[in-house]
């Protein structure tokens, strides 16, 4: 054996030695919780502020419910005389003195505490199925993100290998400069691939921390690196046309708190113009009262009404926009029905889409190119291919489980858009 082809051996044992220690060193050394999916919604449930937040609304709202059952208070007034300049006296009693009182009671007519306490009961429900559409889109959010943190991670794991592969190659080469051994060509195309992945893999983490902290925020939890755990082949059993358009649009109309809004909208504006009309009509506050001497006789009693002449105003302007406010929220209930419609069928053809792509990835490729990196390996120890070639193919290789990848979060991302458009867990 020649001294420069011992060189060469020497250089690739190095080489091949570093693929294939540095392929077993992973990024995610750090402080890291490993979570499943249901225990991220269990801590979701319990933990996030929104949620807890939209909890304390309708307890407000249901307290306004009982605020609208009560009625009026009576109104007692009371008048003393404080001086009499006659008789000089402060307070006088009996023939110098004078005390008044009255008692009163709004009486409210046409209905008008009745319409309060329907109006206070739909805004009660208002604020239950706001609560409701939070805690959809939150969810929503969540196994977003928890599926994409997997399949970015699983992608991260191939760009850390690669690099601190490359990166070991190029101190092998650094160790090797001026002995001609290596061509400067190939140590320049080597860091170039290695610069370019680096950039690739600062994006991808950038990408990973930005959506763990989106996931931290919902789940509540502070100062961990998230790995969600994950089952790819119970994710692939899934299949989006197992159910019919006809039956996922029934779905959606029945469970969707958006459209449930919508409609309760509605009913509200119609209460309201109902009340808005009823406060037209006057209410009328009964009295009674007690004169001493200010009468025209001693001990003086009285009974009587009070009521307001609907003369000027008529609450004319309440009405009209009242009557207005009912157009607009019909308007807006068909409209978030289209939205409906059209979001269900998007998705699930989305999802048929993705599904089909799923379907035609051969799950044996990632396999096939696992035994040709290791014949890449073979073939480069016997100096078969250059180092270029090699790397190419692992660039390859790289590329491969990169899309592979994407098509998986893009399959399990358009079924939660299936979930979240028809309000129902049809795939869990």
């Amino acid at each position: 054996m020649s001294f420069q082809t011992a060189k060469h051996c020497m250089l690739y044992m190095f080489v091949v030695f570093a693929l294939t220690t540095s392929a077993q060193t992973g990024q995610f050394q750090k402080d890291t919780t490993r979570i499943s999916i249901d225990s991220a919604e269990h801590l979701f449930l319990q933990n996030n502020l929104l949620l807890l937040a939209q909890k304390y609304n309708i307890d407000a709202q249901k307290a306004q419910i009982i605020q609208a059952k009560l009625y009026p208070n009576p109104n007692l007034n009371i008048n003393r005389g404080f001086y009499n300049p006659t008789a000089k006296k402060i307070f006088a009693g009996g023939a110098d003195g004078e005390t008044a009182a009255g008692v009163s009671q709004l009486i409210i007519l046409a209905g008008k505490r009745n319409k309060q306490v329907r109006i206070a009961e739909t805004n009660a429900k208002l604020a239950e199925y706001q609560f409701y559409d939070l805690l959809r889109t939150l969810k929503y959010t969540l196994r977003t993100d928890f599926f994409s943190i997997y399949y970015l991670q699983q992608s991260a794991k191939v760009y850390d290998v690669e690099i601190n592969s490359l990166q070991q190659v190029v101190n092998a080469f650094q160790q090797q400069a001026g002995k001609g051994y290596i061509s400067e060509k190939e140590v320049v195309r080597i860091k170039a691939q290695l610069y370019s992945l680096q950039s690739e893999y600062n994006d991808l983490l950038n990408q990973i921390n930005d959506t763990e902290s989106e996931l931290r925020l919902i789940l509540q939890i502070k100062g961990y690196y998230i790995d969600p755990l994950a089952n790819d082949s119970k994710l692939a059993e899934t299949q989006p046309g197992q159910y019919s358009f006809s039956v996922l649009m029934d779905s959606a109309y029945k469970a969707r708190t958006d459209l449930k809004i919508a409609r309760a909208n509605v009913d509200l504006s119609k209460q309201v113009y109902s009340l808005q009309k009823s406060i037209a009509v006057p209410d009328i506050t009964l009295q009674a009262g007690y004169d001493e001497q200010g009468s025209y006789i001693k001990n003086f009693n009285s009974v009587g009404f009070g009521i307001d002449i609907p003369i000027f105003n008529r609450n004319q302007g309440n009405i009209k926009s009242a009557k207005s406010g009912i157009d607009i929220t019909i308007a807006t209930q068909k409209s978030t029905e289209a939205s409906v419609e059209e979001q269900v069928s998007r998705a699930l053809l989305k999802a048929i889409d993705q599904d089909k792509l799923f379907r035609k990835v051969d799950p044996s490729f990632g396999k096939d190119f696992e035994r040709l990196m290791h014949e890449m390996v073979i073939n480069y120890q016997r100096r078969n291919i250059g180092l270029l070639e090699f790397i190419d193919f692992y660039d390859a290789y790289k590329q491969n489980i990169l899309q592979v990848n994407a098509i998986k979060l893009n399959r399990v991302t358009a079924m939660e858009d299936l979930n979240f458009y028809t309000g129902t867990e049809f795939y869990n």
